[in-house]
């Protein structure tokens, strides 16, 4: 239980008896210890080109890891490899621009919102216009239809 939820936290957050058991993790042969070490790696390589900040040593690093990953015998990871060779350019640029899908996920958020709020209208149309009115963040409309948005 102890390595479970220890492969899952960063290492700065682990109690005393994850320290322990992710100790004996690093020491031991399992699979399990070779995808934590992999995963591990590559998020050192994110944290490099954040740190560093240059599109060359960012494809380095990571030329690197995806050597390791496509030798490693784990499946996953040599899917993983596979994909991001694929797409290298555009995840060198995403490391060194600090980008993540956390906005398109916001908004993702909110268009379900939107969806839920829709369930009584009988058109499509009606749902693509109340996910333009709440995605767009207007600021200059009234509290209240009844009242006017200028002041006369």
């Amino acid at each position: 239980r102890q390595l479970l939820w220890g492969m899952r936290r960063n290492p700065a957050g682990w109690s005393r008896h994850q320290l322990d058991a992710m100790h004996w993790l690093q020491r031991s042969t399992l699979k399990s210890a070779r995808a934590w070490r992999l995963k591990m790696a590559l998020r050192e390589v994110y944290a490099r080109a954040r740190v560093h900040n240059s599109p060359d040593q960012a494809g380095a690093d990571l030329r690197a890891w995806l050597s390791w990953a496509r030798r490693c015998r784990l499946e996953p990871f040599k899917k993983l490899a596979a994909t991001l060779r694929q797409r290298f350019d555009a995840v060198v640029s995403g490391m060194v621009d600090h980008r993540s899908n956390a906005f398109v996920e916001a908004m993702n958020g909110l268009l379900q919102q939107a969806k839920r709020a829709a369930r009584g209208f009988r058109t499509s149309k009606n749902f693509i216009a109340i996910a333009y009115l709440r995605l767009s963040k207007l600021r200059h409309l009234p509290a209240s239809p009844f009242v006017p948005a200028m002041p006369k």
